[in-house]
C-alpha cells in the first residue's frame, strides 16, 4: 500500500484545495505522473485502492478532492460553475506539472463518472498537451429518471436561484464489492448533495463535448460499465464514435455497476488501464499535426456545409429568411443590427456597439429589439471574453512589471480600441507605449479620437495596418513585450494567413515577451450567424470555421510562443490565451 501526502494548492480564484500525493516508488530518468479524478459525491481517499492496484511504482500519483468535497473548502456539492471546476483541473494539473517537475507530455489523466466529464471538457476547452486519458462511465447523461427533469431544474433555478439535490443512488446500485458498500455508507466524506448549477452545467457541458468530440485528439481509454443505473450508455457510444483521437479504445465491462474503478471484479478494469498506459509510454507521444485543417477536417466540412444553400423546401430555410427579413426591416430599429447592417456584424465597430452593453434605438419598440439582440448568447459571450482580455492584459502586465521591463503595449486589430484603453486605465502604471492597429479607416478615426478624449497622446498612437502582413507586424516599433490579437484569427479559416500573422508577431515581440490571443472553438448559434449575418468583407455571409482550442495553440506554438494560461466563458465558446516568446 501507497503512502498518501496530503497536500494543498493554490485555484485559479484564490480558493486553497486539498489533494493527496503518492510519490513514485521507483526513480526515472523523465518523471512520470497519473491524476486521478474522482466521481461525483466521492473524494481522494476513496481511490487509495486504484492507486495501489494499478501497481505502476515509477508512477508518481495524485488526486484531489474538487471543491465542495472531501476536506477542500466550499458548501457541499457545490461550485461557482460547472466551468469553474473544469478551470479547478486545468489549475492542479498546471500545479502537478510546476511543483514536482512533471511536463505535459508525462502525465495520464484518469476520470471517473462526473471527474470523467471534468477531464472531457478540460481536453476539449483547453487542449492540454498530455500522454493520454481515461474516462470511466463519464456521466455523459445521468438517468434522473424523472420526465423533464433537466428542464425542470432549469426553471425552478431561474425562478429560485441555485439549490441542493440529495442523491437518491444507493451504494448496492454503484458497486457489487460489499466492502465498498460499507465504506460508502460510512464514509462522513461522502457528499450526497449537489446543487442545481453544478449538475446543470454538468447536463450542458456534456451535451456540448459528445457533440463536438472530434475536437479531442489526445489518446483516449473509454471504459463503459454495461449495467449502469446512474448514466445512460448511449452518450457514452456517441461520444466515443465521434472521438477525433487517432488512438483510442473503447471497452464494454459486462455485469459492471457505475463504480467501474470499486466495482467487485474492477481488476478487468485495471489491467486494461494499466495496458493503455504502458502502451503510450513504450513509444514517443504520437506527432498529430492541425496545421492543414483550413484544407480537410470536421471543422473545414461544417464550413463548406455552412457555406451552401439549403433545399429549396426546407422550414429551416424558411425561417432563417424571415429572420434575416426581421433584421432588415423591423430589426432596423435597434441600433446594434443597424451598425450591423452597415459594417457588417463582425466589424470592430460593431463589436465595440456589444461591449458598451447600453440598448438604444428609435422608440420603445427599437429599445426592446436592440437589449434582445445584446443579450442573444453570442454577444453575452463576447462580453466574457472582454472581461477575460481584461485580466489577461493585467496579468501579462503584472509579469512584466514584476520582472523590471516597462510594458510597451501593441493591438494589431484593435477596432476602435476601447477595450485595450479600458485595461491601460485599470493598470497601477501608465505603460511606456501604446501602439494600436485596424484595416479600417473608420476605427482608426474613432480610436484617435478615444486616446485623445483620455489624455493618452504623449504614448498612444492609432496607425491603419494589415494584421497578416509579416513584414509590416515585425517592423513594430517601439518594438513591442505585449501584443494582443483579439476577435481577428476567428474570422479567418486560412492557417496559412494565421500562421504569416503570427510569425510576424514573433519576431516582433521580444523574447520573453507576451501574446495574448483570443479563439472560438465552440459557437451554438453559428449556423443561425452563417445564414442571417452579414460580415465586414463586402456584406458577405458571415460563415465562419470553427478552429479548434487544439489547432489554434499548435499555430501559436510553431509561431515561438508557449501558452501559459486560458480563460473561457461558462458556455465553452469564446477563450483568451496568454502566451510567452520563447
Amino acid at each position: 500500500m501507497r503512502t498518501a501526502h496530503e497536500q494543498q494548492f493554490t485555484t485559479h480564484d484564490g480558493t486553497v484545495l486539498f489533494y493527496r500525493y503518492w510519490p513514485a516508488m521507483e526513480n526515472m530518468t523523465a518523471a512520470r505522473a497519473v491524476v486521478l479524478f474522482h466521481r461525483g459525491h466521492e473524494h481522494s481517499g476513496r481511490l487509495q485502492h486504484v492507486v495501489d492496484e494499478l501497481g505502476l511504482c515509477d508512477f508518481a500519483m495524485f488526486a484531489w478532492d474538487a471543491r465542495g468535497h472531501g476536506h477542500s473548502p466550499g458548501a457541499r456539492g457545490d461550485s461557482p460553475s460547472f466551468a469553474a471546476l473544469v478551470r479547478d483541473v486545468d489549475s492542479f494539473v498546471h500545479h502537478v506539472c510546476t511543483t514536482y517537475n512533471i511536463t505535459p507530455d508525462n502525465i495520464v489523466v484518469i476520470g471517473q463518472s462526473v471527474g470523467a466529464v471534468l477531464a472531457a471538457t478540460w481536453a476539449h476547452d483547453y487542449a492540454p498537451q498530455i500522454r493520454g486519458l481515461v474516462l470511466a462511465a463519464p456521466a455523459f447523461q445521468v438517468k434522473l429518471y424523472v420526465p423533464f427533469a433537466r428542464p425542470g431544474l432549469a426553471l425552478l433555478q431561474r425562478l429560485f436561484g441555485n439549490f441542493f439535490i440529495t442523491s437518491y443512488v444507493k451504494a448496492r446500485f454503484l458497486t457489487q464489492d460489499t466492502e465498498r458498500i460499507q465504506s460508502y455508507d460510512n464514509d462522513p466524506l461522502v457528499t450526497r448533495a449537489i446543487s442545481a448549477r453544478v449538475l446543470l452545467g454538468l447536463g450542458e457541458a456534456a451535451d456540448r463535448i459528445v457533440a463536438d468530440a472530434p475536437a479531442i485528439r489526445l489518446p483516449l481509454q473509454l471504459l463503459i460499465s454495461e449495467n449502469d443505473w446512474v448514466v445512460q450508455r448511449a452518450p457514452q457510444e456517441s461520444f466515443f464514435e465521434r472521438l477525433g483521437s487517432p488512438l483510442k479504445e473503447r471497452h464494454l465491462l459486462a455485469g459492471f455497476l457505475h463504480d467501474t474503478l470499486g466495482e467487485r471484479d474492477r481488476k478487468l478494469a485495471i489491467d486494461k488501464i494499466r495496458a493503455f498506459i504502458e502502451r503510450l509510454f513504450r513509444v514517443p507521444p504520437a506527432a498529430d499535426s492541425l496545421l492543414q485543417a483550413h484544407h480537410s477536417g470536421y471543422t473545414r466540412d461544417e464550413e463548406l456545409g455552412l457555406g451552401k444553400a439549403l433545399p429549396a423546401l426546407s422550414l429551416r430555410r424558411l425561417n432563417f429568411a424571415l429572420t434575416r427579413l426581421a433584421m432588415r426591416t423591423l430589426g432596423r430599429l435597434s441600433e446594434g443590427i443597424s451598425i450591423g447592417l452597415t459594417t457588417g456584424f463582425d466589424s470592430g465597430t460593431s463589436l465595440d456597439y456589444v461591449y458598451r452593453n447600453r440598448a438604444r434605438g428609435a422608440l420603445l419598440i427599437g429599445k426592446l429589439i436592440d437589449r434582445g439582440y445584446l443579450n442573444s448568447i453570442g454577444w453575452r459571450g463576447v462580453r466574457v471574453r472582454r472581461l477575460h482580455l481584461l485580466r489577461a492584459i493585467a496579468s501579462a502586465a503584472r509579469e512584466l512589471r514584476e520582472s523590471g521591463q516597462p510594458l510597451r503595449l501593441a493591438d494589431i486589430a484593435a477596432g476602435p480600441g476601447r477595450y485595450v484603453l479600458d485595461a491601460v486605465a485599470q493598470l497601477p502604471e501608465r505603460p511606456q507605449s501604446i501602439v494600436l492597429r485596424d484595416f479600417s479607416e473608420l476605427n482608426v478615426g474613432l480610436g484617435r479620437a478615444l486616446i485623445a478624449a483620455r489624455q493618452l497622446t504623449d504614448i498612444a498612437r492609432f496607425e491603419t495596418g494589415d494584421a497578416f502582413d509579416e513584414a509590416a507586424l515585425a517592423s513594430l516599433t517601439p518594438r513591442p513585450n505585449l501584443v494582443v490579437v483579439s476577435g481577428l484569427y476567428e474570422l479567418f479559416s486560412d492557417n496559412d494567413l494565421v500562421a504569416c500573422s503570427l510569425r510576424g508577431l514573433a519576431r516582433a515581440v521580444e523574447v520573453g515577451g507576451y501574446l495574448i490571443y483570443t479563439g472560438q472553438p465552440w459557437h451554438p448559434q453559428i449556423e443561425l450567424i452563417a445564414r442571417t449575418l452579414t460580415s465586414h468583407r463586402g456584406q458577405q455571409a458571415w460563415v465562419m470555421r470553427r478552429r479548434t482550442q487544439a489547432e489554434l495553440d499548435e499555430l501559436v506554438r510553431t509561431a515561438g510562443f508557449s501558452k501559459i494560461a486560458q480563460w473561457i466563458d461558462d458556455w465553452g465558446m469564446f477563450t483568451v490565451s496568454v502566451s510567452r516568446r520563447i
